[in-house]
């Protein structure tokens, strides 16, 4: 299963304690499926679960028998749940404030009576048009909405409840994203699938944690390399003032380290400062080998 249909798994389970949240969320389920007029009412799905919960909150909220709802597969795999019947479909529009009349499909508000409804209609409008990716490779969650007005107003609810979503036209049909990983994460809190939301959390710690390996990884590499040149180029020196004039000309204290540095080409400057007869800090020890390098160069 994909993470997607583990998350609408995990909010099919869900059952609201108040009567109006369950009416919210099949307000939800049905107005974001895939019809929802006199002509049409329906949904297409490859998740057996959200079926399911579909058929059971239409049910409840509208007063439906079991004969009212049709469900189907196609050979692709596709579900497909229906209300068949005209005088269904009119009982179900009118529960909600909608009519046969309707010119646009737009999202009534008089359905939500309570401060939890507005999650509960998510909920439900995610479980019928919702997709998210896996954290593991990106972080977008998307509700795929089939009439512009509606798409318009469900934007506006979830500016209202926070979550900053973007819209887009993909195919015909209209998407809000979220893309931002904390946004999504709250939007699957206020829905209720929580345990998705520690998972995204869970990717998202140890996303940070090889990265910032990687940085430490990548600094400590380049200041290897950074060391081993500057050795190198100290090196060069003292063996071009050995081979010119002989390490006896250079001063005492020049000398002793420039042995050392040839005779320990690995260590870093702290580390040959400590070595020294008499410790020397590591600016100490980086003065006196600018020193042999311009005494080379001159």
């Amino acid at each position: 299963m994909s993470f997607s249909s583990d998350v609408k798994l995990e909010l099919s389970r869900i059952m609201p304690n108040e009567k109006c949240c369950i009416a919210a969320e099949a307000y939800g389920l049905l107005e974001c499926g895939h019809a929802f007029s006199a002509a049409s009412i329906a949904l297409h799905t490859e998740n057996r679960a959200v079926c399911d919960t579909y058929r059971l909150f239409t049910q409840t909220a509208c007063g439906l028998d079991d004969d009212a709802i049709d469900h189907s597969v196609r050979p692709s795999g596709i579900n497909i749940v229906s209300i068949p019947r005209e005088d269904d479909r009119i009982k179900v529009l009118n529960r909600f404030g909608h009519s046969a009349n309707d010119v646009a499909i737009r999202l009534n508000r008089a359905n939500f009576d309570c401060d939890k409804c507005a999650a509960a209609y998510l909920r439900g409008a995610f479980l019928s048009c919702g997709a998210l990716t896996d954290p593991k490779t990106d972080y977008h969650l998307e509700f795929s909405i089939p009439y512009y007005r509606l798409s318009r107003d469900v934007l506006a609810l979830m500016w209202e409840l926070g979550f900053k979503a973007r819209p887009v036209r993909r195919k015909g049909v209209y998407v809000l994203y979220l893309k931002e990983s904390g946004q999504i994460e709250d939007c699957l809190t206020i829905m209720g699938a929580t345990n998705a939301s520690l998972e995204i959390m869970g990717v998202k710690i140890v996303k940070d944690i090889r990265n910032t390996a990687n940085r430490i990884a990548n600094c400590e590499s380049a200041n290897i390399d950074k060391t081993v040149a500057a050795a190198m180029e100290q090196i060069a020196a003292i063996r071009d003032i050995e081979r010119r004039k002989g390490l006896d000309s250079l001063p005492e204290e020049l000398r002793e380290l420039a042995l050392l540095r040839l005779e320990n080409p690995d260590l870093s400057l702290r580390e040959l400062g400590e070595m020294l007869p008499e410790p020397l800090s590591r600016s100490g020890v980086n003065h006196r080998l600018k020193r042999i390098i311009k005494i080379s160069k001159e």
